[in-house]
């Protein structure tokens, strides 16, 4: 596949398709004789987890050592466990918070919806006693 294609397919720009592959997220994308990049469905495999990764907020640095010792082979799963499971204690500190957040917003909202209804009833119930 092209880089457009990959990006049509993945939803990236070709800048950001470039970047991951210049600092190493997207291991040897192979290329033609006239060096234009062809990317396998294997790439697009690490495409979508670089994307799915970022997308959650996993740092850019942790994932290069991820995918460094990937190419090391086997010998490396418990490291890049490791890897993982630091990102995802880092990721589930962070719903944590944000679950925190969603729940002060809910109740600030809440709290002007009831003060937002009364005012209205105080105005009508002033309007009505006018009449």
């Amino acid at each position: 596949m092209t880089i457009a294609e990959v990006c049509k397919k993945v939803g990236l720009t070709p800048d950001t398709l470039r970047y991951y592959e210049r600092i190493g997220l997207i291991p040897n994308v192979s290329r033609t004789a006239g060096g234009i990049r062809s990317y396998t469905e294997y790439d697009c495999g690490w495409i979508e987890f670089i994307k799915c990764m970022r997308g959650a907020g996993v740092q850019v640095e942790a994932l290069i050592e991820y995918v460094k010792l990937f190419q090391q082979g086997d010998s490396t799963a418990s490291e890049r466990k490791q890897i993982l499971i630091r990102e995802r204690d880092r990721i589930a500190e962070q719903l944590l918070e944000m679950q925190n957040t969603l729940e002060r917003l809910n109740f600030k909202i809440e709290k002007y919806e009831t003060d937002l209804r009364n005012a209205e009833k105080e105005l009508q119930s002033i309007t009505n006693s006018k009449e």
